[in-house]
Formats: C-alpha cells, sequence, structure tokens
C-alpha cells in the first residue's frame, strides 16, 4: 500500500504494511528489523503506541477517520509511550526521519492507495 501526504504533495512510503486483527495490532514493529526506506506499517484501530522492547527509533502519525493527521510523534525512541488520541481512527508507523523529510504537520491530509500494477 502507498502512503501519500496530500497536503504536501509528498509519498511518506510505497510498501505500508497492514495490522488491522488483534495480534497484528499488538506486535506492530515489535521483533522487527527498522522499515527501510518507503517501508511502514499502519496499525487501525489504534489511538496509542509504545516503543517498548523495540531497538530503533520511529516516526508515528496518528489519522483520523478522514486521513488528517491529529497527532504526530517524530523520531520516537525506544522505550516511549505516546499520549491518546481519542479522535485517531489509526496510526502510520514510519522510518524514522520521514516527517521532517516531508515536512508533515497536523491537520495534513494522508491518503492510503493500493499499489498498482504494472
Amino acid at each position: 500500500m502507498i502512503a501519500f501526504n496530500r497536503t504536501r504533495g509528498e509519498f511518506l512510503g510505497d510498501r505500508i504494511g497492514l495490522a488491522r486483527n488483534f495480534l497484528e495490532r499488538a506486535r506492530g514493529l515489535l521483533g522487527r528489523r527498522p522499515p527501510g526506506e518507503g517501508g511502514g506499517l499502519w496499525i487501525a484501530p489504534c489511538r496509542c503506541v509504545h516503543t517498548f522492547g523495540m531497538s530503533f527509533p520511529i516516526d508515528v502519525l496518528f489519522l483520523d477517520g478522514t486521513g488528517r493527521v491529529v497527532g504526530l510523534h517524530p523520531n520516537l525512541p525506544p522505550g516511549r509511550l505516546t499520549r491518546y488520541y481519542p479522535g485517531a481512527a489509526g496510526a502510520l508507523e514510519l522510518p524514522a526521519g520521514v516527517v521532517p523529510r516531508t515536512n508533515t504537520a497536523r491537520g495534513d491530509l494522508v491518503e492510503f492507495r493500493e499499489e498498482q500494477a504494472c
């Protein structure tokens, strides 16, 4: 799946995985390698994430049901917990550095697209 910041005209990732069932959401990126360039994970539903047990920082965007950024945590280090976002529909976990590189900010509109076959 592709994540695109419509407001900024910037791609956030082109290899975004999905975590929709309880076990996938509970695991998130735990026990995995850091997402490489273009990688990431969309966790839905999700209103809070933690990085306990992780060995690398990540960028996290919380999006509401329309795709608006309602919260962001650039460069969230291991061993941390975000605040709870009651209006969030899900969390997009990205490699550290994507949020500042794309100038993503609260209020931006993020779209998800299915990958297109060649």
